[in-house]
C-alpha cells in the first residue's frame, strides 16, 4: 500500500506570518496536532501542538508579554528541517522514517507541492487493515527453518484446510536459523488447521491447545 491510497488530501496550513494564537485556534478547530507551514505554495516549514504549546504563557505565572506571544508569527517557532514522504511511497517506509526522525506526522511533497498529510493514526490504521484484525480472524503462529520454500509449504496447508489467509508476517525466530511465520486468517475456530499443521510436521507457537475451543 502507498502514501497516496490513505494520505489526507484537505491539509490545513498555515504562511509563516499567521500568528501563534491563530494557529492555535486551527489546530483545536480542526482536531489536527501539526501544520504545515506554506510560503507561495512551497512548503517551508511546519509547527505541532507541542511547538505551541511551548511558546504559549505558563497557566502558573503570568508576564506582561503573555498577549505578545499569542501575536508572535510561528515562524519564530516552526521546525524548517521538515521529514516528508512522496505519494508513491510505500506506508512501511513512511512508518520507519516516522520512527527513525521521531515524528508524529508527514506532509506528502510531490515536487515542491504539498498534495497531502499522513500521521501516526492514519498508518495505525492502515496497519490493522493489512493485518486484518479489524475482522473476525483467528491468529496462528508457525516456527519454521529458515530456507527457500518453506512459507509455500506452510500456506498448502491452509489450502488444504480450506482456511482462507488475510495476511502473514515473517520475522526472526528466537533460535539460530528459524523464522516464525504469523498467519491471520478467516475462522473463529482454528482447530482443524492447527492438527493439520502438527501432523505435517510444523511447530505451532500459538495458539497452544489450552487455546484452542474445545
Amino acid at each position: 500500500m502507498r502514501i497516496e491510497d490513505i494520505m489526507r488530501k484537505d491539509v490545513v496550513t498555515v504562511s509563516p506570518s499567521t500568528s501563534i494564537g491563530e494557529a492555535l485556534l486551527l489546530l483545536r478547530a480542526n482536531r489536527i496536532r501539526h501544520l504545515p507551514v506554506l510560503q507561495d505554495d512551497r512548503l517551508v516549514g511546519i509547527v505541532s501542538d507541542r511547538d505551541l504549546r511551548d511558546a504559549l504563557p505558563s497557566r502558573l505565572l503570568t508576564h506582561e508579554d503573555d498577549d505578545t506571544i499569542l501575536h508572535k508569527p510561528v515562524i519564530a517557532i516552526m521546525q524548517k528541517q521538515v521529514v516528508t514522504a512522496h505519494p508513491l511511497d510505500f506506508i512501511e517506509d513512511a512508518s520507519a522514517h516516522m520512527y527513525e526522525h521521531k515524528v508524529g506526522s508527514l506532509p506528502v511533497v510531490e515536487g515542491e507541492k504539498l498534495v497531502g498529510m499522513i500521521t501516526e493514526s492514519d498508518l495505525f490504521s492502515s496497519l490493522i487493515e493489512l493485518f486484518g484484525v479489524n475482522k473476525p480472524s483467528s491468529h496462528i503462529e508457525v516456527e519454521v527453518d529458515d530456507r527457500v520454500g518453506v512459507l509455500a509449504e506452510v500456506s498448502q496447508v491452509f489450502r488444504e484446510a480450506h482456511v482462507n489467509v488475510t495476511s502473514v508476517v515473517v520475522f526472526p525466530g528466537k533460535k539460530p536459523a528459524k523464522k516464525n511465520l504469523v498467519f491471520r486468517v478467516q475462522t473463529i475456530d482454528p482447530r482443524t488447521v492447527l492438527h493439520l499443521l502438527s501432523e505435517r510436521g510444523f511447530h505451532v507457537v500459538g495458539p497452544t491447545e489450552g487455546g484452542i475451543p474445545q
